[in-house]
């Protein structure tokens, strides 16, 4: 009875070990706003993030919602305590507001993150006012 016990706190202590060593992406912001974008321009973003656990993260893939935005990558092992990225560029081609998604595979405690893009496309000319608009409001 006492092997029975010893060998089932062992089996339990290795298997929590286990699970509790697990790399973290901790992201400053999950979505982005990029306001109103010029037709025709592509934008992009980076999403920055910290590794907060205690293994190495290693991104297995990143995929986007439809053809017109593009996630790219490091595939380096991102230690814990060190920062990585994940870009995404949105073709801004099509007039009107967008929502995109860029789904993060990795090896981390949540295997699978989701990122956002978000805006509107407009014509140049709604573009350029809406920046000068921009830099009013602040000065």
């Amino acid at each position: 009875m006492k092997k029975f016990f010893s060998l089932f706190v062992a089996l339990f202590v290795f298997v929590a070990v286990g699970y509790a060593q697990k790399g973290v992406m901790k992201f400053k912001k999950e979505t982005h706003d990029f306001g109103k974008v010029e037709q025709g321009k592509p934008v992009t973003h980076v999403f920055e993030f910290t590794n907060t656990g205690t293994d190495p993260v290693v991104i297995a893939d990143a995929v986007a919602s439809c053809g017109c935005t593009k996630p790219t990558f490091s595939r380096e092992p991102i230690m814990p305590g060190k920062t990585g990225s994940i870009s995404a560029t949105y073709n801004a081609a099509a007039m009107g507001g967008f929502n995109k998604s860029v789904t993060v595979t990795s090896n981390a405690e949540t295997p699978s993150i989701v990122l956002y893009l978000k805006g509107e496309v407009v014509a140049k000319v709604a573009a350029t006012s809406s920046a000068a608009d921009k830099k009013k409001g602040t000065k």
